[in-house]
């Protein structure tokens, strides 16, 4: 489906933007192409332009540079590749990079795909370059699925919920995968393939922890310096999602430290098993050492062997051999070898 989606905004595209509303305060919104809204001015008081782009056409920045008169560097962090989740106020205007799970086919859990975003209240303009969940999901809303957002904060608020959901489910997978992996017994033939699958587990924790947890410094920045516009039920939302994100990163955490001991209680039984097999082997070599040691003592192809000739000679070193297998046995018991 995802791929559907991404074929389908490259056939439906409109120069960079890949879709635009004006909202009408009221939850839902009018379709704009980009003709329009390029130059575009509010006609009421309260309108908001939303416009989705896609940040790879060079003619984004330069709209951004000459139309709208950013700073070269706001339109270089809105254009380019460096994604690391950050928020800041400049001005009246709000810039944020936020990152979410990467839904793409052939996507692994770890992949994070980012979405930069730019606000001065009567504009919102996010900017991406793989396909995104979230965006079109709002949009879903604005056109008529459910009441969609009224304002430019109340739009904001919604996409970042939604950018944070999404991680729900890469959390609960990797939960639900340590607690199978609890479950199986980690006999030595399996024991590599388990610590494989926890090895994956671990890096993928460890992967989501650091874009997360630079994204829950962003919403707090944007929950405390948002403009003035940005109202207080707006803050009071994002603070509900820096929670649901904060919960998520002590869930990391629970399943990295889960993965650890698990691996610790896999590799722990291969070495209590190994410690015995090796115990074990040591009790046989002792055992047979005095043994072969008397063998060979007396099957020395020399002349001079007492008793060689005696008739019952055999039988006495077997004999004899014996006695000392049962002395051995016997102080191997007593010594707890055994």
């Amino acid at each position: 489906m995802n791929g559907a989606m991404t074929r389908a905004e490259m056939t439906a595209s409109d120069g960079p933007l890949l879709f635009g509303r004006v909202l009408d305060g009221a939850g839902g919104g009018a379709p704009i192409t980009w003709d329009e809204a390029r130059d575009w001015r509010p006609e009421r008081p309260g309108a908001v332009l939303w416009l989705h782009l896609d940040r790879t056409l060079p003619e984004v920045r330069a709209w951004l540079l000459h139309t709208l008169s950013l700073p070269e560097p706001t339109a270089e962090l809105l254009t380019s590749d460096d994604t690391r989740p950050r928020a800041f106020r400049e001005g009246e205007t709000l810039v944020a990079t936020l990152r979410t799970i990467n839904f793409n086919p052939g996507a692994e859990p770890e992949d994070m795909v980012s979405m930069q975003l730019w606000s001065d209240g009567t504009r919102v303009l996010t900017f991406r370059r793989h396909w995104l969940q979230g965006p079109r999901q709002v949009l879903a809303l604005v056109d008529g699925g459910g009441p969609g957002p009224t304002d430019a904060g109340a739009l904001i608020t919604s996409l970042v919920e939604h950018m944070i959901h999404h991680m729900n489910h890469s959390v609960i997978d990797m939960n639900e995968q340590i607690d199978a992996l609890f479950a199986v017994d980690g006999a030595d033939d399996r024991a590599d393939d388990l610590l494989g699958r926890i090895s994956a587990i671990r890096r993928d924790c460890l992967a989501l922890k650091r874009h997360m947890g630079p994204e829950h410094v962003a919403l707090e920045a944007i929950a405390r310096d948002a403009p003035g516009w940005f109202e207080p039920h707006d803050r009071r939302e994002i603070g509900e999602s820096i929670a649901l994100l904060r919960r998520f990163l002590d869930d990391i955490d629970v399943s990295k430290e889960s993965a650890v001991v698990l691996m610790d209680e896999i590799r722990g039984r291969s070495l209590a098993r190994s410690e015995r097999t090796n115990r074990l082997l040591t009790v046989v070599a002792t055992v047979f050492l005095p043994l072969t040691f008397l063998t060979g003592l007396l099957g020395m192809n020399v002349e001079g062997i007492p008793a060689a000739e005696h008739p019952l000679a055999f039988w006495s070193v077997v004999g004899l051999c014996g006695v000392v297998l049962i002395v051995q046995v016997m102080l191997f018991r007593r010594w707890r070898w055994l």
